[in-house]
């Protein structure tokens, strides 16, 4: 198997110490890695050192003159948002080979899935998942055998997500994809990097296995050091006895035995098995339960993006209490995202709406996805403030979350997603919220922290307001699903059913790319819709053969409709 590059003792250091040290790893033709690792770690810095972005501090990165490398960044720079789709792609070639490459544009964002219409919308239109396309349209302009993918999956609605899914699982070259998401690496890669204390954890598994792997490790690891940590104290103890007796005595021989018994302490010590750091910060949410009927109501609700604008839908009645963990979801655009600006909106204004009602004691904790609580000019230390007033408590919450002393002064404008996302979740974990509302909190969220976000989800004493694509997240911590559709917000008891509703304008996606050869042919789509058929009517007989007491009518509606729904599109 050919080598496509190669990387030999790289070191990174940063103005707070060591990104990472001696990384060396080589990378050859069908390799499919997937990079995982803590926010802050280094992963994309390690994607522009591939690609010859940024230099590192020492070390070497050989690529073969073969090898042709290109990266999908996590945004569109700005001097592409004005542009067309067509300039957009076509400025990623030299200026006198556009004009012959225009009909090899539009066949690429074809396969990308845009049509004819959208070529001449410009970048900053599109939405988040028609920006990842846009992306990788670019990327691939230049014929890569080599793509680094910078979390390709952020900001992706499910039909989006799987249609990423496929086109990885289809694609003929070899990738490295920075992603938080297991399903998607676990689909699509077939080796893992971990970038864990500096160093570069590699294994030729899928992520889960890959992770599973590397905790059987590091519990062997922490075995074998205790047990090393017992010999260095057994022979410290020697060591200090015979030293003792040497001077009370006044023997040479003992204290030149000491003295050989403190050097065997530290050869000992010298080679003694590592233990990992672990995550610097375990991300806890704390709810404040209010005894009431409601903390929100909504009635006759209409939900535009901004006022005067068209309205996305609307909300005949529904509620929220203490205790209930709602997962609002529905594909990208529909409005998710605008309902929780609204109730931000309402509770800061503190106007009186009857169409929208919130508890007069309600507190109301909000994670806004763009991350604009966050003043970009405030350093780490002031943009706690509004969170916990307290100096000491914010310095010690700073530190336990990984953010050094020495960074406290440092501006929000300086930091990484991924680091500001933690910074505003810090904030968050500090105060005690009546009804938390969380608008795509996983977008910069590292494995460990959307398990962790999970399992205090569960635990919460208030109300959740959750949009989320994350589909694990929302089947651990939700006990409520509020499902946009058709202009309409409706609740359902059952997520598979709305999965598969969504998964609808997925199968519509997949028949429309595999004429671009992008994904299988349609007749695998039409195999999962006629699954799902089976599996509904198998559902809907067994509750109806249950007592009228038992059954379960507002699901047996939904099944029915979700039944006619999978029949004619099977038709």
């Amino acid at each position: 198997m050919s080598t496509l590059l190669t990387a030999q003792s790289l070191h990174v250091d940063t103005a707070f110490g060591t990104l990472f040290d001696d990384l060396t790893f080589t990378l050859k033709k069908g390799d499919r890695i997937g990079l995982i690792g803590y926010n802050g770690c280094g992963k994309s810095t390690l994607l522009k050192l591939l690609d010859g972005t940024i230099s590192p501090t020492s070390g070497v990165i050989a690529q073969a003159n073969y090898c042709q490398l290109a990266r999908v960044e996590q945004h569109l720079p700005d001097d592409v948002l004005p542009l067309t789709l067509q300039e957009a792609v076509l400025a990623q070639l030299p200026e006198h080979e556009r004009a012959s490459q225009q009909w090899r544009v539009e066949a690429l964002l074809a396969e990308m899935g845009f049509t004819s219409e959208n070529l001449h919308l410009t970048a900053q239109t599109l939405s988040g998942g028609q920006h990842t396309r846009l992306l990788l349209a670019r990327a691939l302009m230049r014929n890569p055998d080599l793509l680094l993918l910078d979390e390709p999956g952020n900001h992706l609605d499910l039909p989006t997500l799987l249609w990423l899914e496929q086109f990885l699982q289809n694609w003929s070259g070899s990738f490295v994809v920075v992603s938080h998401d297991p399903q998607l690496l676990d689909a699509v890669t077939q080796g893992t990097w971990i970038l864990r204390d500096r160093t570069l954890h590699a294994f030729d598994l899928p992520c889960s296995e890959a992770r599973q792997a590397l905790a059987e490790r590091d519990a062997s690891d922490a075995l074998r050091h205790k047990a090393e940590q017992k010999e260095i104290d057994r022979v410290t103890a020697s060591a200090k006895r015979l030293a003792t007796w040497g001077r009370v005595y006044d023997n040479e021989d003992l204290s030149r035995k000491a003295k050989q018994m403190e050097k065997q302490v530290q050869r000992l010590k010298d080679v003694q098995t590592e233990v990992t750091a672990g995550s610097q910060w375990t991300l806890t949410l704390h709810g404040d339960a209010l005894r009431a009927d409601r903390l929100l109501e909504m009635t006759n609700l209409s939900v535009a993006p901004a006022p005067g604008a068209d309205t996305l839908f609307s909300i005949a009645g529904i509620r929220l209490k203490s205790g209930d963990r709602v997962a609002i979801v529905g594909r990208n655009g529909c409005g998710k995202s605008s309902l929780l600006r609204l109730i931000w909106q309402q509770f800061q204004s503190q106007l009186v709406s009857p169409s929208l009602v919130l508890h007069p004691r309600v507190t109301l904790g909000y994670y806004d996805q763009t991350l604009h609580q966050l003043a970009d000019s405030d350093s780490l230390f002031d943009a706690l403030e509004p969170f916990a007033p307290q100096p000491d408590i914010r310095k010690m919450a700073l530190i336990s979350a990984g953010f050094p002393w020495i960074r406290h002064a440092q501006k929000v404008s300086v930091l990484s997603g991924g680091e500001r996302s933690r910074l505003l979740f810090v904030g968050l974990s500090l105060a005690r919220y009546g009804l938390l509302m969380l608008d795509e909190p996983t977008n910069h969220l590292d494995l460990e922290g959307k398990e962790a976000l999970a399992a205090t989800l569960q635990s919460y004493h208030g109300g959740v307001l959750l949009v989320s694509h994350d589909r694990q997240l929302i089947s651990q911590s939700c006990n409520r699903f509020w499902f946009i559709d058709e202009g309409e917000l409706s609740e359902w008891h059952d997520l598979e059913a709305i999965n598969a509703r969504i998964q609808g304008a997925t199968s519509e996606l997949m028949v429309h790319n595999s004429v671009a050869k992008v994904v299988p042919a349609p007749h695998r789509s039409g195999d999962e819709v006629l699954e799902k058929l089976l599996e509904l009517e198998q559902r809907l007989a067994d509750d109806l053969a249950r007592k009228p007491k038992h059954q379960k009518p507002q699901l047996q509606a939904q099944w029915r409709k979700e039944i006619a729904r999978l029949n004619s599109q099977l038709e």
